[in-house]
């Protein structure tokens, strides 16, 4: 059995991480307190327990518990589920729920979401959904209205040290705290992927050093879930180049996705994003095209719209770039964090009643007002700033 798997903890008390979900008084734990099974949707990083939260809940509440991928999963997968779900059920005194683990529900098309709606709404089928893309794009709607979604975190330093702490101590070996902080920094919060070096490496080698955590990397046989780390590198990679507008770069990355049979709709998600966080004002242009490409990708699919999503990669890009509206959008949130509510100037209230109107509200407004017109605390702060990058054509 692969460490990871042998692992897997069995009850909330040994599941590290998601304190907010799983800690006392939080929901997770408040369902199995209560004995309360519903549909719901974790949402979240790869590698921070979303498998291992649906078998626990499963677990401690009696259900039947049957996973499958949405990559390789269809209709009839689900049919057959039902199907013994009823047959098993059908002279037990008390109903054993049937849980359906949905990894990559993203990858379900809206005919297969379709499918399950029924199921879900009737209660023949709780569903426990699991996805790295934001549900809110991915999941119909009246799938979405029958589920709670969970946000799982990405695993923090501490949570991975106690966790590869205890990997070690399971394969009877020894880290040394220099190897063990270069595998949490290496592993970027994804506890599934070092457990996994940590197990080729003792397996391969023995010993459990840098050097040897280093090479199980370079080891061709020992390469991670395509869908997990590789996925989220080859993503950062993507976005950087068209930051850095290296158009060459760019395509070469947006190609290794394209191969590997990358969703293009993730894609050009990513690229809509990057149009108003990196190029911004710069171009308002590219905006509108990030969006006819994904537009595009939605309605022609593959082979052909990869030709979009490269059209548009090299229009990004080469465009010039210019983060003001993004960095003035992230300063003036940390100043709502810092400060609150902060009242509003009474010029700018609407004095929709006569009561309002003489305490001055909108008093001295005027339509295109040179005043600053941020609250009293904030006065003189400046938000927008722009500046332009090069591109390269």
């Amino acid at each position: 059995m692969p460490l990871a798997n042998d692992l897997r903890p069995l009850s909330l008390d040994d599941f590290v991480g998601q304190s907010h979900l799983v800690g006392p008084g939080q929901p997770l734990r408040l369902a199995i307190e209560n004995k309360q099974l519903f549909s719901m949707i974790f949402w979240g990083p790869p590698g921070v327990g979303k498998t291992t939260l649906a078998r626990i809940l499963a677990k401690n509440l009696g259900a039947d518990i049957h996973i499958l991928s949405a990559v390789s999963a269809g209709k009839d997968d689900i049919r057959k589920i039902i199907e013994v779900g009823a047959s098993r059920h059908g002279g037990t005194p008390k109903l054993i729920q049937t849980v359906l683990f949905l990894d990559e529900i993203h990858r379900f098309n809206k005919a297969q979401q379709d499918y399950l709606l029924p199921f879900v709404e009737s209660g023949a089928l709780i569903l426990i959904g699991a996805t790295t893309e934001n549900p809110s794009f991915e999941v119909i709607s009246p799938l979405l209205s029958r589920c709670r979604v969970f946000i799982l975190n990405e695993l923090t330093d501490k949570d991975m040290a106690q966790i590869i702490t205890h990997a070690v101590k399971k394969l009877k070996s020894s880290i040394s705290p220099t190897a063990k902080d270069w595998l949490i920094q290496m592993a970027n919060g994804d506890a599934r992927q070092a457990i996994t070096m940590l197990d080729n490496a003792h397996t391969l080698y023995g010993k459990l050093t840098i050097k040897n955590l280093k090479s199980t990397l370079q080891n061709s046989y020992l390469r991670f879930d395509k869908k997990g780390e590789e996925h989220y590198n080859t993503i950062s990679a993507f976005i950087k180049s068209m930051r850095a507008s290296n158009p060459d770069a760019a395509l070469y990355y947006l190609a290794r996705m394209v191969e590997a049979g990358e969703d293009p709709k993730f894609i050009a998600r990513r690229m809509v994003v990057f149009a108003s966080e990196d190029i911004g004002v710069a171009n308002s242009s590219a905006l509108m095209l990030a969006n006819q490409v994904f537009r595009t990708c939605e309605t022609i699919g593959y082979p052909e719209c990869a030709i979009n999503l490269a059209h548009g990669v090299v229009y990004l890009s080469t465009s010039p770039k210019n983060r003001s509206a993004y960095d003035g959008l992230r300063s003036a949130q940390a100043d709502v964090k810092q400060f609150g509510n902060l009242p509003i100037p009474l010029k700018l209230r609407n004095p929709e009643t006569k009561l309002m109107e003489s305490i001055g509200y909108g008093k001295g407004y005027e339509k295109y007002d040179k005043d600053d017109l941020l609250p009293d605390k904030l006065k003189g702060k400046k938000y927008f700033k722009k500046t332009v990058s090069g591109s390269r054509s």
